[in-house]
């Protein structure tokens, strides 16, 4: 399934495509909500890893705009359970992600991303 917490981690690995491949962006995305269970440790544990500029700029273009332009030095409950539905409720069920340097699209189909390369793509 793609969702934004998988897709804060993914990058166009086209030979020869080094810069400006991060993140994927969305295309003809339709998103579906899907209710997970929050746990406010997993959540609290995963922020650090996230490239914050990328997880806005991702939710926005997938009708989302609940989170703040910075992250927040400190996390409050509130903060973290909108945390835990941009990150993990939101499902990518149908569309296609698209480097923004080299225009490889990765198509979506029933949330599965494709993410194999041709072999002439391979690095």
């Amino acid at each position: 399934m793609v969702r934004l917490i998988t897709h804060n981690l993914l990058a166009c690995h086209v030979k020869g495509c080094t810069t400006n491949n991060f993140p994927l962006v969305f295309q003809d995305a339709q998103v579906e909500i899907h209710e997970a269970e929050f746990n406010e440790d997993f959540i609290r544990g995963f922020m650090p890893k996230i490239e914050w500029k990328a997880l806005v700029d991702s939710a926005r273009q997938l009708g989302d705009t609940s989170l703040p332009e910075e992250q927040p030095e400190m996390a409050d409950d509130d903060f973290l359970k909108t945390l835990h539905h941009v990150l993990l409720e939101m499902h990518i069920e149908e569309g296609a992600m698209v480097c923004q340097n080299c225009g490889h699209v990765y198509p979506i189909s029933n949330g599965i991303p494709n993410m194999l390369l041709a072999e002439h793509e391979i690095g």
